[in-house]
């Protein structure tokens, strides 16, 4: 169920999200009695299903990563480099493992979609998620957008709820200014970034908050990010803390920057 994408795809493309998973996620992972993470439309190459059991595993050893593609030759072609812990799966968004997925991560999966189709979609993929019970929040969903070399990036983490959060991921050196990013939204905030939406509002605010921490350049662009996220966390609701601003990272409570309707 879907629609066969680029298939593009590159070696450490989506090392941000992923270090940001296994950081975020990776208690959860490690409560699981078998974790199953599937990486829904890994592309022509299986690179990064690859790497994403190798990051999953320095959180949570018993990590298994199902790579699912909807294209059948994407899938032969993917099959040499099944190993203990990692196989390959033809299919969609009906995601073919038999078991809830503790993680799904879809990465430049939803770009060519319809805006108004990605609520559906999110919908159907929550609904594969593990379940939350009274020792964990469920299985995670994670949704976003990066350059071609992985340098800028921007995801939706969403639980079985609902949508919780959205990080902004980047490589310093290759930013001018935070709202350099907007071009990354996932799609369903990249056409919202006009006046009168919250995206919009947030990203003119951190411009505004980089500006004024221009003096704190000379000491390198991260502690410039950083001084950014603190006076931005005055106003907006920024959810981590300085371990992960330092990795050229910020997120903020998904309700904040929703579309109004």
């Amino acid at each position: 169920m879907g629609t066969v994408t680029r298939g593009t795809t590159n070696p450490n493309r989506l090392r941000r999200m992923d270090r940001w998973i296994a950081a975020v996620h990776g208690a959860e992972l490690r409560r699981a009695a078998d974790p199953v993470a599937v990486d829904l439309g890994y592309g022509a190459a299986p690179w990064t299903a690859v790497e994403l059991l190798t990051r999953l595993r320095t959180a949570a050893p018993r990590a298994r990563v199902v790579g699912v593609e909807i294209e059948p030759a994407r899938v032969t072609a993917a099959k040499p480099y099944e190993r203990e812990g990692l196989v390959f799966r033809h299919g969609g968004f009906e995601v073919p493992v038999p078991r809830r997925p503790h993680l799904i991560r879809a990465a430049n999966v939803l770009r060519q979609y319809d805006e108004g189709d990605v609520a559906a979609v999110w919908e159907r993929l929550r609904a594969r998620l593990a379940p939350a019970d009274g020792r964990s929040r469920g299985g995670l969903l994670v949704e976003g957008t990066c350059d071609e070399i992985g340098r800028r990036h921007v995801w939706v983490a969403l639980g079985p709820e609902g949508p919780r959060t959205v990080t902004f991921a980047t490589r310093l050196g290759s930013l001018d200014r935070p709202s350099d990013l907007a071009e990354r939204l996932p799609k369903a905030l990249i056409h919202r970034n006009v006046r009168g939406e919250p995206v919009h509002a947030f990203l003119r605010d951190f411009d505004r908050a980089w500006a004024s921490a221009a003096p704190y350049a000379s000491y390198g662009a991260r502690q410039r990010w950083i001084r950014s996220v603190r006076d931005l966390a005055a106003d907006w609701p920024v959810t981590d803390g300085p371990t992960r601003w330092r990795q050229g990272e910020v997120t903020i409570d998904w309700r904040a920057l929703a579309p109004r309707n």
